[in-house]
């Protein structure tokens, strides 16, 4: 069976619910506040929870929130792929989620904002195995350079997934136009794709990704409630989404993200994964905190209701 191979981050997350976010050099008080891994973490959970083994190929810190995500991996059976810790800690994120359900970060970088080619060579990637990175690591200096040299030197019968995230805005920066040429599916929301291509809506935004990347590229871009487009070989499609109450949005697209490449590899088409992947974000805003993707049989049981059966 393939497996997933996460090259980006994991980091801890501080988060907190608050009714309003405060003021520069104001104060309030949180409703509920927990430590949780995050960041790259909720993808794989997403992920191993609907049956794609997965392998976080990324550093891991000597301290506290290295052992808390080492734990965390662990509880979820998300296997380790670099042994060894790296002497510091691994990093921090407060995520702040206000009334709105909309949610605010605060990230610092530890252990896993560098990592070498020996690293990414400990665990061999095969035919038929997805390879997720994240927008985030090209930030890292000790980390972006070793990674785009190893993914632009895996074979072509390996699926590589790119998820820009809310930071990188452009496709003319080196690293990333060097790696545009090896994406096979692109996964992101919908103002990371107009951010990044300079696109007023969605549908000109899947047009001009088109332009920056393979032929036969798959795209996804999630667009919030309504579900998420899907375009491949010029044919484009909505898959609507699921209505729910939503509570918190923090880790919905990693949910989404994870649960869709899972479809993927078990062989459903894009359509069937993308409507698995609407359900299990519904489900996942829901609920309170990062990591909160269902697993397969909640998504089978949303999926079921919504289409009568």
């Amino acid at each position: 069976m393939p497996k997933l191979l996460h090259t980006g981050q994991v980091i801890i997350d501080l988060v907190m619910a608050v009714d309003k976010l405060p003021q520069a050099g104001g104060d309030v008080l949180a409703q509920s506040a927990s430590f949780e891994a995050g960041g790259g973490f909720n993808v794989m959970a997403a992920a191993q929870r609907n049956g794609l083994p997965v392998v976080y190929l990324g550093r891991h810190g000597t301290g506290r929130f290295g052992d808390l995500a080492r734990e965390a991996m662990k509880v979820e059976g998300i296997q380790i792929g670099i042994a060894h810790k790296a002497e510091r800690d691994t990093g921090l994120c407060v995520a702040v989620t206000d009334a709105s359900a909309e949610r605010s970060f605060i990230s610092y970088i530890g252990a896993e904002g560098e990592v070498s080619t020996e690293d990414l060579a400990s665990v061999p990637a095969q035919a038929g195995d997805y390879v997720y990175v994240s927008g985030y690591s090209l930030l890292h200096v000790g980390k972006a350079r070793a990674l785009v040299d190893w993914v632009l030197g895996l074979p072509t019968g390996i699926n590589v997934i790119f998820d820009p995230g809310p930071l990188v805005e452009s496709p003319d920066e080196p690293l990333m136009n060097a790696l545009l040429p090896r994406i096979d599916v692109w996964t992101s929301n919908g103002v990371e794709a107009l951010r990044f291509t300079g696109a007023a809506d969605i549908d000109s935004a899947l047009d001009r990704l088109a332009g920056h990347l393979p032929a036969d590229v798959l795209m996804v871009v999630r667009d919030g409630p309504q579900g998420c487009w899907i375009r491949q070989r010029g044919d484009c499609q909505h898959v609507p989404g699921f209505k729910v109450e939503a509570v918190d949005s923090n880790g919905a697209g990693d949910a989404h993200a994870g649960v869709f490449v899972a479809g993927l590899a078990r062989g459903l088409s894009a359509v069937e994964a993308a409507r698995r992947a609407n359900a299990a974000a519904a489900l996942a805003v829901t609920r309170w905190g990062p990591a909160t993707s269902p697993g397969t049989a909640e998504v089978d049981a949303l999926v079921r209701k919504d289409s009568g059966d």
